[in-house]
């Protein structure tokens, strides 16, 4: 991931621009390098900036906060779009134009840290997405004294069992003394997503999520009888991965 990421922020609300710029200011990673007052300066800003990050209003006068986003897909290289507003019936709109996040105001610091952490892990996969273009990426595990390379694409999900992480394919399970965390970020440009201290799952091999009990769910993955654990503080992003 870049040391820094770029942002603009679109707001016609004075006070909401300097409240985020003021959170966001507690992030050292992030580097404002515009903000607007209008969607309609936005967009000229962003388009010459080419930031990395988005933080838009929906309500503005003349362009609002979803056409801007729309005028943004037909970027080279498309920004994160995160809204941020006081009306929490957009969600569903905003969403359709591949928002990566929704803030409702008034700024909640627990979920700008949340939103902070979905950029990171964002900007970090499509980092090494272009890597992975460049070579082979296959991930190597010792069997039975023999090594074995296993496409990404193949696993359905990994989980953590005493002192080793069992690698789940279709048609068999791998072991390795590797830490699950070790293995989430070299696996970090696939869609691989933990539901669970435990368990890092293949969001492209889930089936169905299953309600459990106080909030938690399960998931059924492609090919696997076991259904696997999702924290119910993980159910939300969860969602917004797998859902359009």
């Amino acid at each position: 991931m870049k040391k820094s990421i770029t942002t603009v922020i679109i707001d016609d609300e004075l006070h909401s621009r300097d409240e985020l710029i003021f959170l966001l200011s507690r992030y050292k990673e992030i580097e404002i390098v515009g903000e607007a007052d209008s969607g309609e300066k936005g967009l000229e800003i962003v388009m010459r900036k080419e930031p990395d990050v988005v933080f838009v209003d929906i309500e503005m006068p003349r362009m609002s906060g979803l056409e801007l986003a729309k005028s943004l897909q037909n970027m080279k290289n498309v920004p994160l779009i995160i809204f941020a507003t006081a009306y929490v019936d957009y969600a569903a709109k905003a969403f359709r134009v591949q928002a990566l996040d929704y803030l409702v105001k008034p700024f909640d610091e627990e979920q700008l840290q949340e939103t902070m952490e979905r950029i990171k892990e964002r900007l970090v996969t499509t980092d090494k997405s272009e890597e992975i273009t460049t070579g082979i990426a296959k991930l190597a595990v010792e069997d039975e004294g023999r090594i074995v390379y296993l496409s990404p694409i193949d696993i359905t999900y990994l989980f953590r069992e005493d002192r080793e992480t069992i690698i789940c394919t279709k048609e068999r399970k791998f072991s390795s003394r590797t830490p699950i965390k070790d293995l989430e970020g070299k696996l970090s440009g696939y869609p691989f997503f933990r539901t669970h201290k435990s368990y890092l799952v293949n969001l492209n091999k889930v089936e169905e999520l299953i309600p459990w009990f106080n909030g938690a769910y399960q998931v059924k993955v492609v090919g696997q009888k076991e259904e696997i654990p999702v924290s119910r503080n993980y159910v939300k992003s969860l969602r917004e991965r797998l859902e359009l």
